[in-house]
């Protein structure tokens, strides 16, 4: 019998846009925070990697706690989209006050300033948007190749959201003064922007009822199974006893170390390459292949007749035209980086697009095993990711610019820093890169919810 079909094109599409509202946060942040309060507040990358280390021990908590409150939601709007529609308010005016630290100030006040304010955006708005936004995934429709379409269209925005952040905030800041103020004015316009497109995401679906199992007709499998009452402390056995959401947790805490890595771009571009404007070159070059590996996911997932595969041979390529990326660096060959950057990435788009409908996917493991649905709390391993792997790579960078011997606006940076630069934009991404793929061999979780769903028909019978 052939997949029940719950959205149309616009709804795919609508949901899409919230990658936007989250990316105007996460980008932004990603590539330009750091060096922003570096070269515009003269504050130490050393002591910032500290703080936001300490940060992410807020965060942890955060995602597991906001996971499992939506679970227990009971709203008009559903369970998730009452968190992403107005956590998202409070992401706005925080990413906002962030890009406002007073000059005027002294050090310590600064760091604490942005200590609090870092916490307060990552740890509480935007961990209670991104969780409901990843688990609306698994709560608007139960259709595979449905999911699957919604994280490419998820992934398409948010990697276009990510290239234009990066190709036009240089030149915009610049044109506006290049100072404390230019920054502020540009997180009051992505701010805007965010709280536009996550409307417009929360508006374009609406949330299945609880009892919906993904056919026309109610049948007492495992698909189908009643779903169980269960206490907090249940469905967190529930979770760390499934090795699949482990999995994903490693494979996403990866994904976002990575980029955090390659957001060290502008400093490599700026005092490396001579040109911080090359970022944008650079963007283009990694962005552009990624949205086409993001449009042929749905394909190739159809063709390869499922995930797995796929993911794995993407990442071996990538792994491959990484290397050449660094020999391109070390030999000074800017066209051998981009081009073997842009390969490198097509090789990754499967992933991208398709990890979402793996949270899903594991999701319905648990169901199917323990009969109880604990979506939030499974998607909130993407939150848990973007902010550990994020924060903890900015951290790292930060640690590692300080160990380099980093100094701010320098004309020509010390050789203890250029080694430093090389380390952490041709190294590491290659190096997580390859235990990403490590992870991908255990992660068949397709597989897995089969031999269920063929246990439990042999039961049935």
């Amino acid at each position: 019998m052939a997949e029940k079909k719950y959205l149309k094109w616009y709804n795919k599409v609508g949901y899409g846009t919230g990658d936007v509202a989250g990316n105007v946060i996460y980008a932004f942040l990603t590539f330009f925070l750091m060096i922003y309060l570096t070269d515009t507040m003269g504050m130490n990358a050393g002591i910032i990697g500290t703080l936001m280390m300490v940060s992410k021990i807020f965060d942890g908590f955060s995602d597991i706690i906001f996971g499992s409150l939506m679970d227990k939601t009971k709203s008009k709007m559903g369970k998730a989209r009452p968190w992403m529609f107005y956590g998202f308010f409070g992401c706005a005016v925080l990413l906002v006050l962030i890009f406002a630290i007073p000059t005027s100030w002294g050090d310590t006040a600064k760091y604490a300033y942005f200590f609090i304010t870092y916490t307060l955006l990552n740890a509480g708005f935007y961990t209670a948007n991104n969780i409901a936004y990843g688990a609306l995934t698994a709560l608007v429709t139960r259709n595979g190749a449905e999911r699957v379409q919604l994280g490419t269209f998820r992934f398409i925005f948010a990697t276009a959201t990510s290239m234009t952040i990066q190709a036009v905030t240089v030149g915009i800041v610049a044109a506006m003064g290049n100072d404390a103020v230019a920054w502020r004015w540009m997180a009051i316009i992505y701010a805007v922007i965010g709280i536009i497109t996550n409307t417009i995401a929360v508006f374009s679906v609406k949330e299945l009822p609880e009892n919906e199992n993904g056919n026309d007709e109610v049948v007492e499998t495992a698909e189908a199974k009643p779903e169980k009452k269960y206490s907090f402390k249940q469905s967190m056995k529930s979770l760390v006893s499934n090795k699949y959401f482990l999995l994903l947790c490693g494979t996403y805490i990866l994904t976002q170390l990575y980029t955090a890595m390659t957001g060290m771009g502008i400093y490599y571009m700026k005092y490396i390459l001579g040109d911080a404007n090359l970022l944008g070159t650079f963007s283009v070059a990694i962005n552009i292949p990624m949205i086409i590996g993001l449009i042929s996911t749905p394909f190739l997932v159809s063709k390869c007749k499922g995930m797995y595969k796929l993911n794995i041979v993407g990442y071996i390529i990538s792994c491959i035209f990484r290397v050449l990326v660094l020999v391109g660096g070390y030999i000074g060959s800017v066209p051998m980086m981009l081009i073997c950057l842009a390969i490198s990435t097509l090789g990754m788009g499967p992933l991208q697009g398709d990890i979402n409908a793996l949270i899903a996917a594991a999701s319905d493991y648990t169901y199917k095993k323990d009969g109880i649905r604990i979506d939030g709390t499974m998607f909130s391993c993407t939150s848990l990711g973007v902010k550990i792997g994020g924060g903890i790579g900015v951290a790292i960078s930060g640690w590692l610019l300080e160990a380099g011997g980093y100094i701010e606006n320098a004309l020509v940076q010390p050789a203890s820093c250029v080694n430093m630069l090389n380390f952490i934009y041709l190294w590491l991404p290659l190096l997580i890169n390859v235990a990403i793929l490590g992870l991908l061999f255990f992660l068949n979780v397709e597989k897995a919810n089969k031999e269920l769903d063929k246990k439990a028909t042999t039961i049935n019978a």
